[in-house]
């Protein structure tokens, strides 16, 4: 394999977090296993047994296999890391991602909703022919993932109150239903003449 068949490896800023990124030599990109679970503070096994799903096939089309590639990267840089890395295409990074914030993942969610709101901002940006450079946009996105964060968790303190109330109120049916009580039940007219 020649160094021009090999992929190249670069560091992408994306707000707060630093991820190793791959050109493959067709010019596409890749994001190792890794990365995008690290990005979403969840192990690289998470990512393989997201491939093997269902939600997968869901998310990408019946067609997607879940192909994991391994790619060889050139090693003509002085840079730390292996020279095979387990890679995905960025369509898989993302649906991996929307996938965890589904689940209930935070991290995730954070990140899907700060990253879309960038990809509608450099489309109103390019409209209004307004230029940002890439630290600048980094800076954006690294405030909006800690606002975001910050919104979330008020969020989550402001619905863990009917969390509670929804418990005590399925608790409660269920004592009714024991006691052999229909809780739904409208009462009849002789309970209301006694």
């Amino acid at each position: 394999m020649t160094t021009n068949d090999k992929a190249q490896r670069a560091t992408v800023q994306i707000g707060p977090l630093s991820v190793d990124g791959f050109q493959m030599p067709d010019g596409s990109y890749r994001m190792s296993q890794t990365s995008a679970a690290d990005a979403v503070g969840i192990g690289r096994q998470n990512v393989s047994d997201f491939l093997r799903s269902k939600a997968i096939k869901a998310l990408l089309g019946e067609g997607y296999t879940g192909q994991i590639f391994e790619i060889e990267v050139d090693s003509t840089e002085q840079r730390r890391g292996q020279a095979r890395i387990n890679a995905v295409p960025l369509e898989v990074v993302v649906a991996y991602w929307h996938w965890q914030s589904h689940r209930g993942n935070k991290q995730a969610l954070q990140l899907c909703i700060a990253l879309a709101t960038e990809t509608l901002e450099r489309r109103f940006d390019t409209a209004f022919g307004v230029e940002r450079s890439e630290s600048e946009r980094n800076a954006i996105l690294t405030q909006r993932l800690q606002q975001t964060e910050s919104a979330l968790s008020t969020l989550g303190e402001a619905y863990a109150e009917p969390d509670v109330l929804r418990e005590r109120v399925t608790r409660l049916e269920q004592q009714l239903r024991d006691a052999g009580i229909d809780p739904w039940q409208l009462p009849t007219e002789e309970s209301n003449d006694g």
